[in-house]
């Protein structure tokens, strides 16, 4: 098989996993959603890697209440070159604190629903987001791949990784490294897959949504392409919806 052929196969792999073993977590997950929309809490979506969380806000066929939950903290606090050696907190420290300032100082309240991502697991700032979102009662959803987390040692000092750390777990089944498709002439694997995998397990989860939210009388708001014709005129009105109603 050439290259985009074994790339291919390697996406239906995922696929095929995600219908043998995704879709009861999908249904728990989205009954986190429904229950906060539906009894005034909010749906965030943290940053997941590679700006794959894009592919979820202020989208075309997608939920309007997803919102994205992001931070960015500038310190001006410039001193002279001779204390500029000084010891100070270590790094890592420092990014967990600003993980908490963060939630602490946002919008977040209990009964919202947080959907987050690491494709090892590892990392410091996801795991620490679960941590605080559990302390302000926030539920929180977990896209990552069990198969790496399990065979990684956690970056976080609670020794946690992000699938010990959510109520939900979503394993979007990339291996170990990402990358899954092996190419004469190179010694690694090559093309990762968690992108993908991330971007439909997201859509699934939605989809779940929007068919529970419809089936209790409750349906949310959801956006049209606005390419289409009177499209522009819709998204204002959904907008304007979302605003009133929350979902």
């Amino acid at each position: 098989m050439t290259a985009p052929e074994k790339y291919l196969a390697a996406v239906r792999a995922v696929l095929a996993h995600f219908e043998k073993t995704q879709l009861p977590a999908l249904d728990r997950a989205a009954d986190l959603v429904v229950h906060a929309l539906t009894h005034r809490g909010a749906v965030w979506c943290s940053e997941i890697g590679h700006g794959i969380q894009g592919d979820f806000v202020n989208r075309a066929g997608g939920l309007a209440a997803v919102q994205a939950f992001s931070f960015l903290f500038t310190v001006n606090d410039k001193t002279a070159a001779c204390l500029q050696g000084r010891p100070s907190p270590a790094p890592a420290e420092r990014d967990l604190e600003a993980v908490r300032l963060a939630a602490r100082s946002s919008n977040l309240r209990a009964g919202d629903v947080m959907l987050l991502g690491s494709v090892s697991g590892k990392n410091r700032a996801p795991v620490e987001l679960a941590r605080v979102c559990r302390e302000l009662g926030v539920r929180t959803i977990g896209l990552t791949s069990l198969e790496a987390s399990r065979r990684a040692k956690s970056l976080h000092p609670s020794g946690q990784r992000l699938f010990e750390a959510v109520d939900v777990v979503l394993d979007h089944g990339a291996p170990e490294g990402d990358a899954a498709v092996e190419i004469p002439g190179y010694t690694t694997k090559a093309l990762p897959v968690s992108g993908f995998a991330c971007a439909v397990l997201g859509h699934m989860l939605w989809g779940r949504v929007m068919e529970k939210m419809a089936a209790a009388q409750t349906p949310a708001t959801v956006f049209l392409s606005v390419n289409r014709e009177g499209g522009p005129e819709h998204h204002h009105q959904m907008i304007e919806q979302f605003e009133k109603r929350g979902y």
